[in-house]
């Protein structure tokens, strides 16, 4: 569909919801299948902004339209530390991440001017140094572990079988990679790109910081092993896809 950017969807129905939830896959908006907001939605509209709204309250649109992003990453960054503070090879920095993860939830909590006028990028800096440290001393002990491929330009690369245990690709770019039956384990994945990346019969057992947008992004199979915390996307064949 054609549309401004910051309209709203020509689906969206007057109680927020989405009209055509059910059929999005399948009507081609496959981008809005894999977004999350990690609770950031609910966070801006129930707390920062009282449960006000944009269509009841014009007033705060623009506010909150500001605010919504920031509040996102934040969320996010909730969500990785919370990941690293349960790893067992984080103990020499869990105190560390506590402190990071409580200051991360008090910046949620601010007013929205407040908000808006943060410096996301900043506090996304301070949390990577730890989330990095945590990464280290979680793929410290994985033998011959694959070699650093952090922000790498890995699109449409050939990685079919690839040993990639314990590999870094924090950030790395994965779109369309053939990854199948790649082994995966332990590799740091935080803010890989992995759309449409074919994951089928790869093992991603123990992967970090792997999310479920990354992999409803990607393509996958029931031979596809994913780390407990995870479940099989909802669209990726319930059988092995040969």
């Amino acid at each position: 569909m054609d549309k401004k950017a910051g309209d709203p969807c020509r689906n969206l129905r007057a109680d927020f919801r989405c009209g055509v939830h059910a059929e999005l896959r399948e009507r081609g908006f496959a981008g809005c299948t894999v977004f999350d907001c990690f609770g950031a939605g609910q966070k801006v509209s129930r707390e920062t902004f009282g449960g006000r709204d944009w269509r009841g309250d014009p007033g705060v649109a623009r506010e909150m339209f500001a605010v919504f992003p920031v509040m996102r990453q934040l969320h996010e960054l909730l969500r990785y530390l919370d990941e690293a503070i349960a790893m067992p090879a984080a103990e020499p920095v869990r105190d560390d991440l506590r402190e990071a993860l409580d200051r991360v939830v008090r910046l949620t909590e601010g007013a929205p001017a407040e908000l808006a006028a943060l410096d996301v990028r900043e506090v996304r800096g301070e949390v990577s140094v730890l989330l990095l440290r945590v990464s280290e001393l979680a793929r410290a002990d994985v033998p011959r572990r694959g070699k650093d491929r952090r922000g790498a330009d890995l699109i449409g690369a050939n990685l079919k079988g690839a040993d990639l245990r314990g590999a870094d690709l924090r950030g790395a770019y994965l779109i369309a990679a053939d990854l199948r039956n790649a082994d995966l384990r332990r590799a740091d994945l935080i803010g890989a790109d992995l759309r449409d990346a074919d994951l089928r019969g790869a093992d991603l057992t123990g992967a970090i910081f792997l999310t479920r947008p990354q992999l409803a992004a990607a393509r996958g199979d029931a031979a596809t092993r994913l780390p407990a915390a995870l479940g099989r996307p909802a669209h990726w064949p319930d059988h092995p896809d040969r």
